[in-house]
């Protein structure tokens, strides 16, 4: 099978290794196509952002190593571009000028007026925040995190919606919400029609294993079954933020897609969608 991963961060944002570097390990195990993804939010930049001065710079260091790494690996430019109200949307025209090769959309932000903060720092910011900025609503959390996915789905312009149910990251730990609620499952059942409805590829994302956050990947077996009901197509990503992790999980991601009901896996070529039989 063609070994993909179009999820993966660099010292241009967060990661801890450089684009060079992940290239390279990304040989040294097998695969055929790695995406960089820097995080973006294209009009400005936060501590774990692309800086905008540096989007020229970092698409034109994939591109050298893209021509480096020509004969050994397909490398692709991408960007993980955050969904933030009118701020910030995901949308292709945005990066015009850096040629991109695909964008992934997503969502790491809640706000109101009293902030915004992303449900994915860590457990114990999670908890100051939803207090400080929500006065401790965790159901209004939870719902305008997936209103604002919906939101993203609606407006953007994009290939691959990030981390669908990254809300659950902490949730194991610390019992925030109801998973099995009949109101969660609404918002899961809601967010899966509105996935289809854009046309995108939903990644199965291994990065909350690789980081000892969660025990299954994004998204839940429930939301991947409701994925698969309706002809969402998916692929694996690790999320990497260093090279160790960049196949992280994935034997076992792949038998998690077979368990769904899923015959196929999607993957990227000149930017189109195209498909492989599961082994």
């Amino acid at each position: 099978m063609i070994k993909t991963n179009y999820h993966t961060h660099t010292t241009f944002c967060d990661g801890k290794n450089s684009v060079e570097e992940m290239a390279k390990a990304a040989i040294a195990r097998g695969f055929d196509i790695l995406g960089f993804s820097s995080h973006s939010m294209c009009t400005f930049s936060t501590e774990w952002h692309l800086p905008v001065r540096f989007h020229s710079e970092y698409a034109a260091e994939v591109r050298r190593v893209q021509h480096i790494f020509a004969d050994k690996i397909s490398i692709q430019l991408g960007f993980e571009s955050d969904y933030l109200y009118a701020l910030n949307t995901p949308q292709k025209s945005r990066y015009a000028a850096f040629k991109p090769d695909y964008l992934i959309g997503a969502v790491h932000y809640v706000m109101n007026e009293n902030g915004a903060f992303a449900v994915d720092e860590s457990a114990d910011s999670l908890q100051q925040n939803i207090q400080r900025v929500f006065g401790g609503n965790v159901r209004e959390v939870v719902h305008q995190y997936f209103e604002n996915e919906r939101e993203m789905l609606k407006k953007g312009d994009f290939d691959i919606i990030a981390h669908a149910d990254l809300i659950r990251k902490y949730n194991a730990r610390l019992h925030l919400f109801d998973e099995r609620s009949t109101e969660y499952r609404a918002e899961l059942k809601s967010l899966a029609e509105c996935i289809a409805r854009a046309g995108v590829i939903a990644e199965v994302n291994t990065g909350g294993i690789a980081r000892g956050c969660t025990s299954e990947p994004y998204p839940s077996p429930e939301l991947l079954s409701l994925l698969f009901e309706r002809g969402v197509p998916v692929t694996i990503n690790s999320d990497a933020h260093r090279c160790e992790h960049l196949d992280f999980w994935f034997d076992e991601a792949m038998s998690y897609i077979k368990k769904a009901g899923y015959k196929t896996i999607a993957y990227l070529e000149s930017s189109e969608i195209k498909f492989q039989k599961i082994n």
